[in-house]
């Protein structure tokens, strides 16, 4: 099969196509022929060799965590997957035209979906989801800022705080502020601005997808045993503050993520896609992804 295969880290020339062999199917596994991926930030970091610690890899790998496609072959004892079944999971080795993964991790496909809009969604629906329920572990009526409201996690944490009842507000660049006032939030601020930030206090909670210099300042809005959730390294000295840091790591759950795709399938949440490239490009996906900001998911195609 075709793959997309890291050598050694580095830059996007570090990735290369190349003929590897076909992944064998192990007892409780499902082969997979992906129809398509997508870039997510942890793929370039994992490139450049930026997260070694948090996400240690043996090379030669192949990256990627979003997977949708068909079942092609199941293991000893897998029951429920019948060839040619549209299936979505969060897995790994994606880059591919197939991968193997754990047949309890795989969700099938809403019906209305494509196999490019389902590609868009397993990492960034589960994480989101699971900043704001299990990190956060969100309760009716609080007050939650959820920064880079407008990323896939942003939107998934803004729309899963929501289905618990919170108060959502949506924390983006100023430049994006028009375009955030269509999220569903309550209220919109720009989180680049410190004066803007610094009008907040009293927050009970506040889901970070951003990090940096900007979570540093947010931290701080929070009242006393207030919750910091992040998906990135948090901020630090937070030990001088009388708030609760909490990080986290998705982990693949399947019904969820169906539940999610099909609010996707439906129009309540949307997870925009602003380019679907071969994967043959996939340095100028990754360099897309990772330089240019793209306001939406880079989808990759292994397979016709």
């Amino acid at each position: 099969m075709r793959a997309v295969v890291l050598e050694e880290f580095g830059d996007v020339d570090k990735l290369q196509i190349e003929e590897v062999e076909d992944p064998q199917v192990g007892a409780g596994e499902v082969l997979v022929r992906v129809r398509a991926t997508s870039i997510n930030p942890v793929d370039w970091k994992i490139r450049r060799g930026d997260s070694k610690s948090r996400n240690p890899v043996e090379l030669p790998a192949i990256l990627g965590r979003d997977l949708a496609g068909e079942v092609e072959q199941t293991g000893a004892g897998v029951t429920g997957f019948n060839k040619g079944q549209r299936v979505m999971a969060l897995a790994a080795g994606t880059y591919a035209e197939f991968t193997t993964v754990k047949a309890d991790v795989l969700a099938p496909i809403p019906e209305k979906l494509t196999f490019e809009q389902a590609a868009a969604l397993p990492l960034v629906l589960t994480t989101g989801a699971q900043l704001i329920e299990r990190t956060i572990k969100v309760t009716p009526g609080q007050r939650i800022l959820i920064l880079g409201a407008l990323g896939g996690v942003g939107r998934t944490a803004v729309h899963v705080a929501l289905q618990h009842g919170a108060q959502i507000i949506a924390g983006v660049r100023k430049s994006q502020l028009e375009e955030a006032k269509l999220l569903p939030a309550q209220e919109v601020v720009a989180i680049d601005d410190e004066d803007e930030l610094a009008k907040l206090h009293d927050l009970d909670a506040i889901a970070d997808a951003v990090g940096g210099t900007v979570a540093a300042r947010a931290i701080k809005t929070l009242k006393s045993g207030g919750v910091f959730g992040t998906v990135l390294a948090p901020p630090t000295d937070t030990d001088k503050l009388d708030v609760q840091v909490r990080t986290m790591r998705a982990e693949p759950d399947a019904s969820r993520l169906y539940q999610l795709a099909d609010d996707v399938s439906r129009g309540s949440l949307i997870i925009p896609i602003v380019k679907v490239l071969p994967l043959e490009k996939v340095r100028e996906a990754q360099k897309e992804a990772e330089d240019g900001h793209p306001h939406g998911k880079i989808i990759l195609l292994p397979s016709a």
